[in-house]
Parts: C-alpha cells; sequence; structure tokens
C-alpha cells in the first residue's frame, strides 16, 4: 500500500528536509505551503527529479476551509494519507510581552495551534479504523521553546508550542485505540531561516555556545528524528517526544 504524507510548511527549513527524506523512505509527499510557491515548488521538482512522487499544497492551515480543501486535493492526488508532519509555524520580531499585542498574539495562535488541530483533524478522520481508515502517524513540531519560555524573545511562540504539546499528548491518548500513533519533537536551535522572521538571522551563532554539544542543530537532524516517529520503528511509541536541541 502506497505511504502518503503531508508536510506542512514544507517548502522551507525543517519542512522541506522532512519532505525530502520522505520521498527517500518512499512517501508520496504533498508539500504545504502558503505564500513562498517557488520553494515548495523547488522541493516537489527535487523529489521527482530522484523518481519520487510529490504534489505541492496552498494552504493557510489557519483557515478551516483551505485546510478541508487541502486535504481533499491530497486525496484526489496522492490518495488516503498515512502520516502528518504538522510543521507549520510563525514567530514575529523579538519583543517582550509586555510590548505584544493581540493581533500578534492571535496570528501566532491561529497558526501554531488552531492550524495544527485543524490538520491534525482531517488527518484523524482519514486514518482513524473507526472511520474506516488504515491507521496512521501525525508528529506535531513543537520547539524546546515549550520548556524554556523564550523570555526576552517569543514568549507567545514558547507558548503556542506549549500548547501543542499539550495537544500531543491528548490526541495520542484519543486515537491510540484507532491505530494512529502521535508524537512530537522539539528542536533547540535550528539552522533555518526561520530566525530571520524574529530580526536575527544569526541567532543559532549567537547562542550555540550555551548549548552542551556548542553548535547549532540542522534541519535534516530533525527530519530524521520525525521519520523514526513515523515508522514501524516506532510502533510502541505515542504520546512521546523526542528533543532535539544539542543536550538543552
Amino acid at each position: 500500500m502506497k505511504k502518503v504524507m503531508i508536510v506542512t510548511g514544507g517548502g522551507r527549513g525543517i519542512g522541506a528536509a522532512t519532505a525530502r527524506l520522505a520521498a527517500q523512505r518512499g512517501y508520496a509527499v504533498g508539500v504545504n505551503y502558503l505564500n513562498n510557491e517557488a520553494a515548495a515548488l523547488a522541493v516537489v521538482e527535487d523529489i521527482r527529479k530522484a523518481g519520487g512522487a510529490a504534489v505541492p499544497l496552498r494552504a493557510n492551515v489557519a483557515s478551516e476551509d483551505e485546510v478541508v480543501a487541502m486535504f481533499q486535493e491530497a486525496d484526489r492526488t496522492l490518495g488516503r494519507i498515512s502520516a502528518l508532519v504538522n510543521n507549520a509555524g510563525i514567530l514575529h520580531k523579538q519583543m517582550r510581552v509586555e510590548d505584544m499585542d493581540a493581533e500578534r498574539l492571535r496570528r501566532v495562535l491561529d497558526t501554531n495551534v488552531v492550524g495544527a488541530f485543524l490538520c491534525a483533524r482531517e488527518a484523524v478522520r482519514r486514518m482513524s479504523t473507526r472511520h474506516g481508515g488504515s491507521g496512521g502517524a501525525i508528529v506535531n513540531v513543537s520547539s524546546v521553546a515549550a520548556r524554556l519560555g523564550s523570555a526576552g524573545e517569543y514568549v507567545d511562540y514558547a507558548a503556542s508550542k506549549g500548547a501543542l504539546d499539550t495537544m500531543t499528548i491528548g490526541l495520542a491518548n484519543e486515537v491510540a485505540a484507532d491505530g494512529i500513533r502521535v508524537n512530537g519533537v522539539r528542536p533547540g536551535f535550528i539552522y533555518t531561516d526561520m530566525h530571520a522572521s524574529g530580526g536575527e538571522p544569526g541567532r543559532v551563532d549567537r547562542v550555540k555556545h550555551f548549548v552542551p554539544l556548542k553548535r547549532g542543530g540542522t534541519a535534516e537532524e530533525v527530519a530524521a528524528a520525525i521519520l523514526w516517529l513515523l515508522s514501524d520503528e516506532a510502533g510502541y511509541t505515542t504520546g512521546g517526544f523526542i528533543d532535539i536541541a544539542g543536550g538543552r
């Protein structure tokens, strides 16, 4: 049976690395993106050139209608989903909580929390043995910020990832009997362009000296952990987390 995966935020960073590795492991991959179509198409093209199957899937995961349409498009072009990687996430410029406004908070929570819930809902409806599915696995991409809090920088982002961790545990228990495993990864300081969104592209190099391993991580290292959690090798793992943070 063909394995089908959707990776949200699949056009860059951890999402792109996950999509490419998943294709190498035999998945047909739906590469979700919102604004950067060129980046998503480049990932799809790389996969196809290597002999894999992939399609671009444009959707704002914070929009319920767009999420539903995305999963329907994946049904049509790839087949029934067996794996979901909830990777799409945003952060804004480094700021103290006392300076944050409600609009910023809603944007972060809508994408990082509501979006993950909506995508998980659609995946469960397709994977669950209660609905005629064959089971599957979900990996939520959280952050060590959920543990550390990101004081003075991104407390809103950290809080959104804390909510995602709680969702991971609750959903894992809810759907375990339906043949679905749900786990999370918590990356630390990873070399991706997301740091530029916070106003500091060189942030990893600034802080890597505080990491026990004394370096930043790579998107490929995170992708490898995600693919393990989705694999049969992790068949007895659900509601768990892998911290990929160099010892932080």
